[in-house]
């Protein structure tokens, strides 16, 4: 149960499925953990202040977390490596920033977290796909 939930997938027969959800993952995960990860390793004095002003406990703690979790849980899902915990983590990370850091924006100040969101969930619920690290290392260990 354990390994499935770590390195399973949803299993789909079809190259052109297996190639987009490929296309998805990595572009999903470069994205997130180039455009947005990258600029919080080690966050910045600014972040910290930043996650402390949405009410967080431990603001020096929440923010290495959101850090990891962009740079990190990118870089994972990028490679297909723990797919649904890494999707997970940026899917939380990314829910804070839509409705906590935004909650009273416009819809156009969100839309960026809750695309990164709704991709997340999307790639928890389904898996990486054939073309990952999960498929191989789960496929071995059959």
């Amino acid at each position: 149960m354990l390994k499935h939930m770590l390195f399973g997938s949803t299993f789909i027969n079809s190259i052109k499925a297996n190639l987009g959800l490929a296309t998805l993952r990595i572009f999903t995960g470069l994205s997130m953990a180039l455009g947005h990860g990258i600029g919080k390793i080690p966050p910045s004095e600014g972040f910290v202040k930043g996650v402390a002003s949405m009410g967080f406990p431990g603001p020096q703690f929440f923010a290495w977390a959101a850090g990891i979790s962009e740079f990190g849980g990118g870089i994972f899902l990028a490679l297909g490596l723990m797919t649904r915990p890494a999707s997970l983590l940026i899917g939380i990370t990314m829910f804070a920033a839509a409705f906590i850091r935004h909650a009273g924006d416009p819809f156009a100040s969100k839309e960026k977290a809750l695309l990164f969101f709704v991709t997340a969930l999307a790639l928890t619920l389904i898996g990486a796909g054939k073309y990952s690290l999960d498929y191989f290392i789960h496929k071995k260990q059959r």
